[in-house]
Order: structure tokens, then C-alpha cells, then sequence
């Protein structure tokens, strides 16, 4: 909080001139800060002669540790399918609860849920605890937040995860605030800590030039989304055996603030990056969305998906659900083709999982060459044509 110390201050006027936010004002020589404006960003601070005014930082609360056990899963799933993020989330989360001596549990929110509980179990997960309501039969962030807010307050778990999609990061920002506590984004590694048993949250940072690892040392649960692709799921295992706790919640009546309307997939023949085995993607050197028509056609001939560097997205050449890259989706296919793809850090920090990787670009001194198994230096109107065509013809 900011204060202003009245015997200090002689209504100078020296802060009035420093506050870019237009938050102070002087009435009868003193100083008045609008708590609404100000955003503490201590200019005024610096710039008062007579050290009338201070920022006081709340001491850091201290939890009860002991209180909190188990490692939790968010279980995403839309109209009955359990999404693969989930899958990878309890292989990584079966290795942190077992460092930890403690259960890993499944939460899964959503209407008429039957047969996922015992997918979720078969996939390492030693109990469920579901909220089976017609209220969540729609995703909405107001009501999964609660109704995931309300159990971990119940439960206290150590640990929650979550997938890096859509519906992650839309509400599960909201249940850390709801439970005071902190969360680390986009994750692409997960730890524990051996001699505080603290989770240590690797995530990539300034621009994917470091790798930033961060501790919640003070609050629980400790909370992290994680990218799709970047952990390894267990083998489904059918024999395991667990246990399915079912609760309630009763949800406000109060008029929500959002109506689901409808969910439109979008129209493609094409197989989602995310869950693909071959993935073609195009970038700047495509240099109209009219030529995406040839990168479709190449990853159709490959029953493959089609990828897209942010320069192209950001062109408005194609949607942003084909994006790869650091501000995209993380993938991990056998077989990637990049072409006309510079390799810029953001774009390689979501593809270069890949098994085997072709660069397709005129510029032999282009950065996706450093990573690529194969490369072409080429022009990419001449290469690709003629690699359609051969692939077509072996493929008949």
C-alpha cells in the first residue's frame, strides 16, 4: 500500500509532477493519493524532497504446509473425450506424486461423464474426484473456476495441473486468485525439489532466450499449466484400479455473466497439429495465404496437418489454431516440414520435439537448417510442386 506521512509533507508539489497516472493531488498543502489511479510504481516515491511518501509491501503469508497433500490433474475433455494434454499431465503427475509419497488424483468437471473416470485411472491417475452437473455440461470459465475452487478448498492438494489449451489458461487463472495462490504458465518442465519438496516450474522466458524456473515457496496448492507435447503419457494400463469420488456443488442462481451459444469446429479435412504424426507448415516465404492451398495439398498427400509460423498468422493468412511456436501450440510429430519458415527461437521452441525435421528455404544461411535433418536450399515454388507430385505417384 501507499501512504502519505502528513507530518512530513508540506504539499510541494514535487510528486504532482512525477505521477504519469495522474493519481495525486494537493488540497490544503497535503498530498492525497486516488488509490484507483495509482500503480505503485513509486515515481512519486523518488521524487518527493522531504520522504513523505512510502510504499509498504504486505510481509508474505505463510501457509500451513501440512495441511496440503496429492497431486491433482485437471482432466480437460469436451463431449466426452478426455484431451490427450491430460493423458501426458498423469504420466508427468504418477512421477511427481510418487517422489512425493502421496496420491495423484483426477478432477474431471462435466455432464453425463460416464466411462471417463476409469480411462483415467487406466492412465495412472489412483482416484477421480468428478462433479458430474448439467451446469458444467458447457465449458464457461465462471462455472468450472467455482466448481474446481470449491474441491480444492475441500481437498487441499499440494500440487494442481492443468493443460496450456484453451480452456486452461481461460479459467484456471481464475482459480489461483480464488485460492491465494500463485501460478506458473506454459510450463515444459516439472520437478521436485528434494530437500524442500517445493515444485520447481520450468517455462521459457524472454522470448524463449532463457528458461526461467520458478517456485510458489509460500502459498499451496502450487499450480502450473503445462503445453501439450511436452510430457510423455503412460501406457494405458486397463488392470490398474482406483477409486471415483462423486461430488456436488449447489451454483449461484445469480444471473450468469456469459450464455454459451454453440461450439463451430473449424471446417478442415485436416487432422489437428497437436494430435498429428506429419505436420507441413508454411511462413513468411509462402508470401500469400492463396499459396497455403500447396501446403494443404502437401500435408493431404501425407494424411498429415498444417502448421504455420506466427509471421504467416499474424499476415492473416491463415488461422490462428495452425499456429506452432512459443506463442502458439507446442507439437511433437514424427515428421516436420518447414518451409519457407526462417526458424526464428519462438517458432523452434515449439517444433524442434519433432522427430525428423525438413527445411525447405531458399536461404542456405536461414536458422531452421541448424535444427533440420534434412535440408533443401531452394525455391520453395519449384521444390514443393514437384515433391507433391512424386509423393502422389509412390503413393498410388
Amino acid at each position: 500500500m501507499i501512504e502519505v506521512i502528513t507530518e512530513k509533507c508540506v504539499g510541494c508539489g514535487a510528486c504532482l509532477k512525477a505521477c504519469a497516472y495522474d493519481a495525486i493531488h494537493v488540497d490544503a498543502q497535503l498530498a492525497e493519493i486516488d488509490i484507483d489511479k495509482c500503480v505503485l510504481c513509486g515515481a512519486c516515491v523518488q521524487a518527493c524532497p522531504f520522504d513523505a511518501i512510502v510504499i509498504r509491501k504486505k510481509s508474505a503469508e505463510h501457509v500451513d504446509k501440512s495441511l496440503y497433500s496429492g497431486v491433482w490433474v485437471f482432466a480437460e475433455q469436451r463431449d466426452g473425450v478426455v484431451a490427450g494434454v491430460s493423458h501426458e499431465l498423469l504420466g508427468k503427475g504418477r512421477d511427481l506424486a510418487d517422489q512425493l509419497s502421496c496420491e495423484l488424483s483426477a478432477v474431471l468437471l462435466g455432464y453425463n461423464l460416464n466411462g471417463m473416470a476409469e480411462e483415467l485411472i487406466a492412465y495412472g491417475a489412483d482416484q477421480v474426484i468428478c462433479i458430474d452437473d448439467p451446469a458444467l455440461d458447457h465449458f464457461r470459465d465462471e462455472k468450472y473456476s467455482e466448481a474446481l475452487s470449491y474441491l480444492a478448498e475441500k481437498y487441499k492438494p499440494e500440487i494442481i495441473l492443468a493443460g496450456a489449451s484453451v480452456i486452461g489458461r481461460s479459467f484456471i487463472p481464475r482459480v489461483a486468485i480464488k485460492l491465494n495462490t500463485g501460478l506458473t504458465a506454459d510450463c515444459t518442465g516439472l520437478s521436485i525439489d528434494e530437500e524442500s519438496g517445493n515444485l520447481y516450474q520450468t517455462r521459457p522466458a524472454f522470448g524463449g532466450n532463457i528458461m526461467a524456473t520458478i517456485v510458489t515457496a509460500n502459498h499451496r496448492p502450487q499450480m502450473a499449466t503445462v503445453r501439450h507435447k511436452v510430457m510423455n503419457p503412460l501406457v494405458r494400463d486397463d488392470t490398474r484400479s482406483g477409486s471415483v469420488i462423486r461430488e456436488e456443488y449447489i451454483f449461484e442462481l445469480e444471473e450468469d455473466n456469459t450464455t454459451y451459444i454453440s461450439f463451430d469446429k473449424e471446417k478442415t479435412n485436416l487432422i489437428n497439429i497437436t494430435d498429428a504424426n506429419v505436420i507441413v507448415a508454411g511462413g513468411r516465404g509462402i508470401k500469400d495465404a492463396k499459396n497455403f492451398a500447396m501446403i494443404e495439398e502437401l500435408a493431404e498427400a501425407l494424411d498429415g496437418a498444417m502448421g504455420a509460423s506466427r509471421a504467416a498468422v499474424d499476415s492473416e493468412w491463415i488461422a490462428y489454431s495452425h499456429q506452432v511456436g512459443q506463442t502458439g501450440k507446442t507439437v511433437k510429430p514424427s515428421i516436420y516440414i518447414a518451409i519457407g519458415i526462417s526458424g526464428a527461437i519462438q517458432h523452434l521452441a515449439g517444433m524442434s520435439s519433432a522427430d525428423y525435421i525438413v527445411a525447405i528455404n531458399k536461404d542456405p544461411d536461414a536458422p531452421i537448417f541448424k535444427v533440420a535433418d534434412l535440408g533443401i536450399v531452394g525455391d520453395l515454388f519449384e521444390v514443393v510442386p514437384k515433391l507433391i507430385k512424386r509423393i502422389k505417384e509412390v503413393r498410388a
